[in-house]
């Protein structure tokens, strides 16, 4: 008998202790889900941005949040207690089994080196909270010599690896708290949230930033950080026990969307005495991943074809050697491959090879929205979102926290799924080196993603000091916005500054951009060319020399946005043609007057959907007679361009920032220019008109 054999055998006791579960629910899936990992530790306030970023995905019902990566000295241990004990965090819905939980529990089996209970705020109403969420019990303990030895004797491991017994060890003693302390009550009293290396899982009935704000995480530091919006799709809704993220042993899991084989799946687990308690099809994927990664020990790549098996014409064009290999692992696990929509998302404490990793992985169909970013500099960061917009939030967030990120990533780019081209699925690797810790990130094949070295970055808090050779740069924008004709001048400005660019140092180019700006202030053809040209500079691909293309981006939208921000308030007696509305002068939306034929809306306090979202206010301005709208600094507003009605032919609306999803859905003859990467579910049920994106569009 090999050892994956008496791993199984070991719990059949525990399992036939298992009461008879109820049936699974099942709810519509669309789930938020966020996360990255970073090569420096950095605070639980910049997970709290994007999963504000993804609220419209959630409904208060359901939020959770992992990290992996701590920093020893915030925690009151040593550097060995962090990475060499489990982590064991324990939910008290009921305070009153703590002491016989732990007396049952932790204490007989256990070498306590620390324990507390994880402070929070005073009223969880204050949060708008409506349940209060768990106490939690933190733990730092190895399983006792005399007690480890005899669960090897008892269960014949002594061929195994003594740490592998002792993984085993925590697995089942977790199983037997959440048996007799949840799956087995009618009220539940206790769960076990996380029990991993390193790594902790925390989760609330409410939303994902709650969990940040109840359990003060906003200055605690972890190296990789996820999210999960909205109640699990399957299971006990509604309560914390079903939250995602949900725990292998040195993993976190979340997932968006549902399995379509969830009984399948579940007979599969079964047969290898694994029993979900928790009856979401999250927990069988969390599930998976420990059998096949711990039990198995399957390489990652082995583990990922079994999740997402490639197909078709993808199959045809592997390898004749990986053909053989994914065809076997395709025909083991046939009816254990997650079916239906998802895309999971992994935080994992890798012990076995000292590294932590974030893991992207799509279905086959790519039925699930997914988004992989990296920036590569002094620090480096691999984030995964549902939606782009998540991850801007999260990049301007850390650069506020630390200027050595940027609010853009150098790239951004879409799984595959089940392709041979990227396997579906990324993996970001962080690893000790002797500078530090370094961030690899690569496809399921191995593959290394990179982005171009050697690049420089604009500091945009350097002053610039202007010297001689700078006289000529504003003596040529200058001559050229005196031109007659304002497009023609935009043209031209685009062209010395695409045909110099390769020439300038950062200074030079941030000197160059801000004299278009100022000249933005003459007049409305002056500002109409300004705005024209530092949106063709950002929206077309060019050589941008030795300055970072993203760092480019970052210069061009500071200073589009500055020149929005300088047109004349709805509420002014003004001549301009430009009229800007933002979310507190809302309600003095009115008619065009005089000159005005442009509405410049500052998005940035707007909600993502309702009464209170910009797009509600862009149909009313429409049905007032405006017709070209310039909507800026968006924060992944739904809806843009959407109730205008038929026959829009002569509306225009111009999009900056990080726009949300639906946009243009149901459009009618109007034209939308995105200049920026769109979400998904794009241009739905479109009769007439144009989309333009200058960036991505999503999967």
């Amino acid at each position: 008998m090999d050892n994956v054999e008496k791993i199984i055998k070991s719990r059949a006791v525990l399992c036939s202790q298992v009461p008879p579960l109820g049936q699974n629910t099942e709810e519509e899936g669309g789930c938020g889900v966020t996360g990255f990992i970073c090569s420096i530790p950095v605070t639980g306030k910049n997970i709290f941005e994007p999963s504000v970023q993804m609220h419209n995905r959630g409904n208060g019902k359901g939020g959770g949040i992992g990290a992996v990566g701590f920093v020893p000295e915030t925690l009151g241990v040593s550097k060995e207690v962090l990475e060499e004990d489990y982590m064991l965090h324990i939910a008290l819905l009921d305070a009153s089994v703590y002491e016989e939980l732990e007396n049952t529990f932790i204490k007989p089996n256990f070498k306590i080196d620390k324990f507390e209970k994880l402070a929070t705020i005073d009223d969880y109403r204050s949060i708008g909270l409506d349940v209060r969420p768990p106490d939690v019990m933190r733990y730092f303990v190895r399983v006792k010599d005399e007690v480890l030895n005899k669960f090897i004797q008892d269960n014949k491991f002594k061929s195994m690896d003594r740490r592998d017994a002792e993984d085993e060890f925590v697995y089942q003693n977790s199983f037997k708290i959440n048996t007799h302390y949840y799956a087995s009550l009618g009220e539940k009293k206790a769960f076990v949230m996380s029990h991993g290396r390193n790594m902790m899982i925390l989760k609330i009935v409410g939303y994902a930033e709650n969990v940040v704000r109840y359990y003060k995480l906003d200055d605690f530091k972890a190296h990789a950080w996820l999210a999960h919006q909205r109640y699990p799709t399957r299971g006990r809704v509604w309560h914390p026990g079903g939250c995602h993220p949900f725990s292998a042993l040195n993993e976190a899991l979340v997932h968006n969307g549902d399995f379509a084989n969830y009984q399948s799946v579940l007979e599969y687990l079964k047969q290898r005495n694994y029993y979900p308690l928790f009856l979401t099809d999250t927990e069988e994927a969390a599930l998976l991943l420990d059998l096949w990664s711990r039990v198995y020990k399957y390489p990652l790549e082995y583990l990922i074809e079994a999740m997402a098996p490639t197909s078709e014409m993808d199959f045809d064009m592997l390898p004749i050697e990986k053909q053989k290999l994914y065809k076997a692992i395709q025909t083991h696990h046939v009816n254990s491959s997650p079916d239906g929509p998802w895309f999971f998302i992994i935080a994992r404490n890798d012990v076995k090879n000292n590294q932590f990793q974030l893991i992207g992985i799509t279905d086959t169909a790519m039925l699930r929205p997914q988004v992989f970013a990296l920036q590569e500099g002094e620090i480096q960061i691999g984030l995964i979102c549902s939606e782009k917009q998540a991850i801007d939030a999260t990049l301007i967030s850390l650069t506020r926290e630390d200027p050595r990120f940027g609010p853009i990533a150098d790239k951004y780019w879409n799984a595959r799924g089940g392709s041979y081209t990227d396997g579906g699925a990324f993996i970001f690797s962080l690893k000790d080196t002797k500078e530090g810790k370094e961030l690899i990130c690569t496809d399921k094949f191995g593959k290394m993603i990179q982005t171009p070295k050697d690049k420089v970055v604009c500091d945009i808090n350097k002053k610039i000091t202007v010297t001689g050779e700078y006289k000529s740069i504003e003596e040529n924008l200058n001559a050229t916005f005196f031109e007659k004709d304002p497009s023609a001048a935009s043209g031209k400005l685009f062209s010395y500054v695409k045909n110099n660019i390769s020439g300038f140092d950062p200074d030079k180019l941030r000197f160059c951009i801000e004299t278009i700006k100022s000249c933005a202030r003459k007049n409305d053809d002056s500002m109409q060319a300004a705005i024209s040209v530092l949106t063709l500079l950002n929206d077309r691909r060019f050589n941008t020399g030795s300055i970072k293309r993203s760092s480019l981006q970052h210069i061009l939208q500071i200073n589009i946005y500055e020149i929005l921000d300088s047109t004349p308030m709805i509420t002014e007696m003004s001549k301009s043609q430009f009229s800007r509305i933002d979310f507190t002068s809302r309600d003095q939306l009115r008619s065009p007057k005089n000159n005005e034929r442009t509405l410049v809306i500052d998005a940035g306090n707007f909600e993502p959907e309702g009464d209170k979202c910009d797009a509600i206010m862009i149909v009313k301005a429409f049905k007032l007679g405006w017709k070209h709208f310039i909507v800026y600094k968006y924060r992944g507003q739904r809806f843009t361009g959407c109730g205008l009605g038929p026959a829009t032919q002569g509306v225009r609306i111009d999009v900056y920032g990080a726009s949300g999803d639906y946009l243009a859905s149901g459009i009618d003859g109007m034209e939308i220019y995105v200049h920026g990467n769109a979400q998904d579910q794009l241009c739905q049920i479109m009769k007439d008109g144009k989309l333009v994106v200058f960036g991505d569009v999503g999967q």
